[in-house]
């Protein structure tokens, strides 16, 4: 287990107790949140324990009296972070569906007017915004544009937001230690895990191949469009809900991790956010064409998988390797449904057979009972592959 104590490499000039301290004022001073700068910080060595962090920030706090509801220990409260961070991105999603009305109107009065012109009867309007006609692959283009504009939004926001808390932009995820390493290592398991998915699916009879849809270059073209496609989808994913909004919502449960145990205030407070993150994951997937419960039920508990990999690693970048392979696998390699929706350029034509519990139906393999255990082995997987602490991510309340 990570020693989530430790002071965070990432914070600018944030001083914590030495080593020399009692665990329990180390644990106090990391949810604390010591100052920056101005404040000389605790002493160290025998006399160490006569100030503890506790009574250290409160002595600190006293500059902040006036403002309580604002600011904790010498930065911007939690709620108040989180408020701003989701007004900013109410407007942008905002925008972005007006955006899409706006491109599906026009592609309307086009066909119309040309459909009045001609004399013809007007064709059927298709939808010209960021989502596929009902039953059509997901066209490349879209689906490129749209995850670039998602994460460019994400990534400014996340940078707005740690130039008014005065942190660096790479704790929110993307940092860490051996980022391509990392990254690599989880593409490796993501295939891994999809390719015994599919083969269990397809020995059991509950999957069939129909055809093989490409041939020659284009198995080339596609499969790396689709590959920087899904690369694009996993950081946007990744980012979007375990990026600043984790990071925000750990340090602001440490509070109430400190009701259970102040020494592992923060690793309750981790979790607690993680399940948050992983219902938001959830739902955001709920609207997705043939999505069913148990289809999302296993997109609540790859997200546990994915915050456990940012638990262990200190950093995004496995989940990210893991989520484009794991697409990838689905959507081109394979050519199944992913969450309900087929890619443009898929490899194979696939069907199900017998009962969508054990099939995944038009969900797709994600839908399968028989997915649980193969995410479940991701598990010892992450233990024992990453045993050794890394910096976290989270700071202090």
């Amino acid at each position: 287990m990570i020693d989530l104590n430790s002071p965070d490499p990432n914070r600018r000039t944030s001083p914590s107790p030495t080593d020399d301290s009692p665990m329990e004022d180390r644990s106090l001073a990391s949810t604390a949140g010591l100052p920056r700068s101005g404040i000389q910080p605790s002493p160290s060595g025998p006399d160490a324990s006569c100030a503890s962090a506790t009574e250290y920030a409160e002595d600190h706090d006293q500059q902040f009296q006036g403002r309580p509801l604002l600011f904790g220990s010498a930065e911007l409260r939690a709620i108040w972070s989180l408020l701003i961070y989701l007004g900013m991105v109410g407007v942008f999603v905002a925008a972005l569906y007006f955006l899409n009305h706006q491109i599906q109107q026009a592609g309307h009065q086009a066909e119309q007017a040309a459909a009045a012109k001609s004399a013809n009867p007007a064709k059927e309007v298709k939808n010209f915004g960021f989502a596929p006609e009902p039953g059509q692959p997901m066209p490349m283009t879209v689906m490129i544009i749209s995850e670039v504009m998602l994460f460019s939004g994400f990534f400014f926001f996340s940078w707005i937001m740690a130039t008014i808390e005065d942190r660096p932009i790479s704790v929110f995820g993307l940092g860490g230690t051996r980022p391509i390493a990392r990254f690599l290592t989880g593409a490796l398991w993501g295939i891994l895990a999809i390719s015994l998915l599919i083969l269990t699916l397809h020995g059991l009879h509950l999957l069939v191949f129909d055809s093989r849809l490409d041939h020659g270059g284009s198995i080339l073209f596609w499969g790396l469009i689709q590959l920087f496609a899904f690369f694009l989808v996993g950081l946007s994913e990744e980012y979007t809900f375990r990026g600043y909004i984790q990071f925000t919502l750990t340090r602001g449960m440490v509070t109430v991790g400190n009701l259970f145990s102040k020494r592992h205030a923060r690793t309750i407070a981790f979790w607690i956010a993680s399940v948050i993150t992983s219902s938001i994951f959830l739902l955001a997937h709920k609207p997705n064409p043939g999505e069913d419960w148990y289809g999302l039920i296993q997109v609540f508990l790859i997200g546990l998988v994915f915050l456990l990999a940012l638990w262990r690693t200190g950093s995004l970048w496995w989940g990210i390797g893991f989520h484009m392979a794991w697409d990838w696998g689905q959507s081109f390699l394979y050519g199944v449904p992913d969450s309900g929706g087929l890619m443009q350029g898929r490899l194979f034509a696939t069907h199900a057979v017998g009962k969508p519990l054990l099939s995944g139906g038009s969900v797709g393999p994600e839908g399968s009972i028989l997915c649980i255990p193969i995410i479940l082995l991701l598990l010892p997987v992450l233990y024992f592959t990453h045993p050794s602490p890394q910096p976290s991510l989270e700071t202090d309340a």
